[in-house]
């Protein structure tokens, strides 16, 4: 008797549920081959094949499914999740929408179309589709927890009224517990936030997301001597858990202190030996605390040769003043990901060291830096500084930042609603396209230059305040193609004697190397500084008053 497509699909579901993946497949093989029309079963065959991450061909399944019936609802999400798998989440959210007239009823439709636009960081739309799907389905759990987090994100005044209303529904998630703390923390809230950020870690001692944001808590609380106790107890716990270790001593290095990072992480290394990742943590912390002679001894056992490992050893390189050796490593690197911004800011120090002429094309080029007016008014950016006070107000102390002695605010600036940050972004856009008409012509084989004339998006936003003796240590943005600086307050001392300025190109201290920058720049008020992302960076310390500034970077993916 011939089986129906119905039957065919619970066969190959059973052989899946016992664990026998190529019967499974093979049974939709033949399925399919007996109902090439049906799109449930090719929908079905689809689910397969993504819960595999098999997504380029689960695509495939589906769009088969869709061919075969256009508003096929389950299909249609599929598509859009297999696409966001796949790194083509913004032409999903161009197949959904395109959907919404069908599937403005189906709770699913809009569950992955604000998944997917908060993925793309279009929060805007991310909120409307959360807002939809909660209008059919109130208390749909991913659909509170989704418009809880995007409150957040936007800055809104009901963020923690949305987090006490998704909890509910979500107990079982402890990101949403984490997230409930965060607001807490960006509303004021601070003692609560840490009440629950140490409930939390009780309940899961080796969850390094709740660790790392108690750290900073402790940290913002002024307990700098301490504030990273709470990761001995969870080590202590689970010490063949290397991701404690690994959080451990990025906390600890975060505020240099690096020694004590790689005491963390050689402790980590003798419990598991075998473990790469430790190793190469070991060596990078113990060798910007100076200790080169065990950075050493760690490179020369590893006999793993990843980009990851090439890109630690050549810094170790260059902190023995071996340019040419870093060079042979970061040439490597940059040959297999050529868009990896930490190898091409160590080659520019290798190439100045050797007095290669390679680092007059890297940075040196007329137009690769600028520093330009925005061109907003002085009433404008007073009440600008008026609100971002505020939000420093209820801002910590960053860990494992550039930021010495100030505040960063948390989250993505651009993303909050206040319509003063709404229009400085729309003024940073205008003049991002005036820089880019005034950079060198397109060079594939430049990191900035090759993506001159793709899409450019604004990736991460943040404002920083500081007071006197603050700065930013020499540093690097690893997501984008070009990084920023715009000055909103600048201090009495701005420029004298390079109080308070912005250095481009100076070796970051933990290199030993003391480069000094190719461009100091005295921050003016209302104006903002573009630079390659590949460029070192940090600021000069200033007697007294205030440094406010907004920073943000240029990616050529949105998200």
């Amino acid at each position: 008797m011939s089986l129906t497509a119905q039957q065919w699909r619970d066969r190959a579901m059973a052989a899946k549920a016992a664990g026998d993946l190529a019967g499974a497949e093979a049974i939709f093989a033949q399925a399919i081959a007996a109902f090439p029309g049906n799109a449930q079963l090719l929908n079905s065959a689809g689910s397969f094949l993504a819960s595999q991450d098999r997504h380029a061909e689960a695509l495939a399944r589906f769009e088969a499914a869709l061919a075969a019936d256009p508003n096929h609802a389950e299909a249609m999400c599929n598509s859009a999740i297999s696409l966001s798998r796949l790194g083509r989440a913004a032409q999903a959210l161009e197949l959904l929408a395109g959907q919404e007239k069908s599937l403005a009823k189906v709770p699913r439709y809009w569950a992955v179309r604000a998944a997917t636009a908060r993925e793309l960081g279009q929060l805007d739309e991310a909120a409307r589709a959360y807002d939809a799907l909660l209008r059919i389905e109130a208390a749909h759990p991913r659909g509170l927890h989704g418009r809880a987090r995007v409150a957040l994100e936007r800055g809104e005044g009901d963020m923690c009224a949305r987090f006490e209303a998704a909890l509910p529904h979500n107990r079982a998630d402890a990101t949403a517990f984490l997230g409930y703390a965060q607001a807490l923390a960006c509303s004021g809230r601070l003692a609560e936030a840490r009440d629950l950020a140490e409930t939390l870690i009780r309940q899961l001692p080796a969850w390094t997301d709740g660790l790392s944001f108690l750290a900073q808590l402790r940290w913002g609380a002024g307990e700098a001597d301490r504030f990273c106790d709470h990761f001995a107890q969870a080590a202590a716990a689970a010490p063949h858990d290397p991701a404690i270790a690994l959080a451990w001593a990025n906390a600890l290095s975060g505020t240099d202190r690096h020694a004590d990072a790689a005491a963390v992480v050689g402790r980590a290394v003798a419990a598991q030996p075998g473990n790469v990742a430790l190793a190469l943590a070991e060596a990078e912390h113990a060798g910007a605390a100076g200790d080169l002679a065990r950075a050493e001894q760690i490179f020369a056992a590893l006999v793993v040769q990843t980009p990851e490992r090439k890109l630690q050893e050549a810094r170790h390189r260059l902190r023995q003043r071996a340019p040419h050796r870093a060079e042979v490593l970061l040439a490597e690197v940059i040959a297999e990901r050529p868009d990896t911004i930490a190898a091409w800011a160590l080659r520019d120090l290798a190439w100045r060291m050797l007095d290669d002429p390679r680092a007059q094309w890297l940075h040196g080029q007329p137009g690769l830096y600028a520093q330009r007016r925005l061109g907003l008014s002085p009433a404008f950016l007073a009440d600008l500084v008026t609100l971002l006070r505020d939000l420093h107000a209820n801002s910590l102390p960053p860990v494992g930042q550039s930021v010495r002695s100030g505040s960063q605010t948390w989250g993505g600036l651009f993303d909050r609603m206040e319509p003063e940050l709404r229009t400085l972004r729309a003024a940073i856009k205008d003049m991002i396209a005036d820089f880019r008409g005034g950079l060198p012509p397109a060079d594939d084989t430049h990191p900035l230059l090759r993506h001159r004339d793709q899409p450019w998006f604004m990736r991460g936003s943040w404002s920083i305040r500081m007071t006197g003796a603050g700065r930013h240590t020499e540093h690097v943005h690893p997501q984008g193609i070009v990084s920023s600086a715009v000055h909103l307050v600048v201090p009495s001392d701005a420029g004298v004697g390079d109080a308070g300025c912005l250095e481009l190109g100076r070796s970051p201290p933990d290199l030993g190397l003391d480069l000094p920058p190719l461009a100091t720049i005295i921050p003016v008020t209302g104006s903002a500084v573009l630079f390659p992302s590949t460029f070192y960076h940090g600021t000069r310390r200033f007697g007294s008053g205030e440094r406010m500034s907004v920073a943000f970077d240029v990616a050529t993916a949105a998200g």
